[in-house]
């Protein structure tokens, strides 16, 4: 972490511009613990939009999706705490960096249900809790700028539907020119 991003930014009075605000969609969430003795390790972790949850000033969590049961991370974490999560919202162009330490709740019902998102139907097993000692947000300058498929769509139907009200009107205006011709 760098020295000038300290305990100054490691208190979030509000969410800063996540990507994973309920605005947006993550485009990918990591966590890095530094192991020592080993290389840095990094997994994605993702979830619908908000899936990222502010605790309080310095806490942030989510909820840990049953996955391919290797339980990498949990390991990580037992050996290291140290943590680091990358997000990226390639929509809007941005991302955050947040340093600080990452432990593993398993057996808490209440928080796991607090940290999962309506709707989205994958089980949550266990929870990771994050406590920010640094955050940063970058420029811009290099981050491709990409759409969720069903935006795509979105914009596509709404394109569709307007050049269908164009034809629409140009043969309304050819008519009206050969009835007047």
């Amino acid at each position: 972490m760098p020295a000038w991003k300290s305990a100054d930014r490691g208190r979030l009075t509000s969410r800063p511009n996540w990507p994973s605000s309920s605005e947006t969609r993550p485009a990918s969430s990591s966590e890095r613990p530094a192991v020592k003795g080993r290389q840095p390790y990094i997994q994605h972790r993702g979830g619908p939009p908000g899936f990222l949850k502010m605790i309080d000033d310095r806490t942030i969590a989510i909820a840990d999706f049953t996955g391919n049961r290797q339980y990498i991370t949990q390991g990580n974490l037992v050996d290291n705490p140290k943590a680091f999560l990358f997000l990226i919202d390639y929509k809007n162009r941005q991302r955050v960096k947040i340093w600080g330490e990452a432990r593993v709740v398993e057996d808490d019902p209440a928080l796991i249900k607090k940290l999962k998102s309506d709707g989205y139907k994958a089980r949550a097993e266990q929870a990771i809790v994050f406590t920010v000692s640094a955050w940063d947000s970058n420029c811009p300058q290099h981050i491709p700028q990409r759409f969720e498929a069903a935006e795509v769509t979105t914009m596509l139907a709404q394109h569709d539907k307007r050049i269908k009200a164009l034809e629409a009107e140009l043969d309304r205006l050819r008519k009206v020119r050969s009835d007047g011709a």
